[in-house]
């Protein structure tokens, strides 16, 4: 049967190639997919270290971030453990010409597109109402009205077309953002046009403490197809795998193929943001099964199967991990030298109004009656 890997324009509806796409198994074994192993033929060794590496920080990040808020340093921050492959996988196949139109959890991605660290955690930590330059580095900031990025994702493709460029605008989002009407009306019109973008759908199998059997009775890959959209189910735990499909959908929306919808199937760990306790509603047992097809661990296998993943390489991707924490530790504890509490009133009006200029001078008076004034 012929495949995108061979240049045909056919649909990927679920099952049409692999049920889900998997190249990395989890005890570390290849597995071979005729469909999709052409697209990452040219990943070498090193590279997979490469992103062997980029997992294991992003998942120092995301632990050093969680200890920031424990520490009262940031308010909140939302894990995104259990899920390096998906983010990874795909943010390094963008080219960076290529636009991000993410949800608050893609602080992978996020890392993938060179964000400052201290960019990263200025709206955690209360201080900026935006994190970073998006036209810098290609990258929205994060949504978090659940589902709109992929509205925005949409509009910036179509006007990609208009362009002229080849450029691809990618939209992550959960589970859950797939029952909003954003999402669902970004399809419709993505498909109508066809709109060089990509729904990225993260399957971390909740929603909140909803868990996705409610929501979506078939896969949630199943629905893309109705919008007159293919679609790609893929193991979101298989770094590679995820790889390749990125590279099949961005490769469709170059050519003119229009939207791509890719479902990476794969687990929250932790909890939704620091201020959930998922102990109250998931199993137990579920962080033991999902555990055993941990992202890392199975590209390690793989690493170590081949003679790659030596003592070295492990010791330098610790080190830099370390280095990592400490630079976001301190970037995080200098963002109080930016803090001015007087910007919460820029950019409320365009024109002077006089009810916020009261406002304002009665805010800073009351500033002013603690050591130290508005600074």
């Amino acid at each position: 049967m012929e495949t995108l890997a061979d240049g045909s324009d056919q649909d990927l509806n679920p099952g049409q190639l692999e049920d889900i796409v998997t190249l990395i198994r989890p005890d570390g074994s290849r597995a071979e997919s005729p469909g999709f192993d052409p697209w990452v033929a040219d990943v070498t060794d090193d590279q997979l270290i490469d992103l062997y590496e980029d997992m294991v920080v992003i998942r120092r990040i995301d632990t050093e971030a969680t200890a920031l808020q424990r520490q009262g340093e940031l308010a909140l921050w939302a894990p995104l453990l259990g899920q390096e492959a998906a983010q990874i996988g795909s943010g390094r196949a963008l080219r960076t010409d290529d636009f991000v139109f993410s949800s608050y959890r893609e602080n992978g991605v996020a890392y993938t597109r060179g964000v400052d660290f201290g960019d990263m955690l200025r709206v955690w930590r209360g201080i900026a109402s935006s994190g970073w330059d998006p036209y810098a580095i290609g990258m929205a900031t994060p949504a978090v009205i659940i589902g709109a990025q992929t509205l925005h994702a949409t509009g910036y493709a179509l006007g990609c077309t208009y362009d002229g460029v080849d450029s691809v605008a990618i939209a992550y989002f959960g589970d859950g953002a797939t029952s909003q009407g954003d999402v669902n009306e970004a399809m419709v019109f993505a498909s109508s046009f066809q709109a060089p973008v990509i729904f990225f759908c993260q399957n971390n199998q909740w929603a909140i403490s909803e868990p996705v059997r409610l929501q979506a009775h078939r896969h949630i890959s199943d629905r893309a197809p109705g919008f007159g959209i293919p679609s790609i189910r893929v193991d979101g735990n298989d770094v590679l795998a995820v790889m390749a499909a990125t590279r099949i959908a961005l490769d469709r929306a170059r050519c003119g193929g229009g939207p791509t919808f890719i479902e990476a199937v794969t687990y929250r760990m932790g909890p939704h943001t620091t201020s959930d306790d998922p102990k109250r509603y998931r199993p137990a047992g579920d962080l033991e099964e999902w555990g055993l097809k941990d992202p890392i661990s199975r590209l390690g296998r793989l690493l170590e199967s081949r003679g790659v993943l030596t003592d070295e390489v492990t010791k330098r991707v610790d080190e830099k991990a370390d280095a990592v924490a400490r630079e976001m530790r301190a970037a995080c504890v200098a963002l109080d030298k930016e803090l001015d509490l007087m910007t919460v009133f820029d950019g409320v009006y365009e024109e002077p109004h006089p009810g916020l200029e009261r406002q304002k001078s009665q805010y800073a008076a009351y500033l002013a009656s603690f050591d130290g004034g508005a600074s």
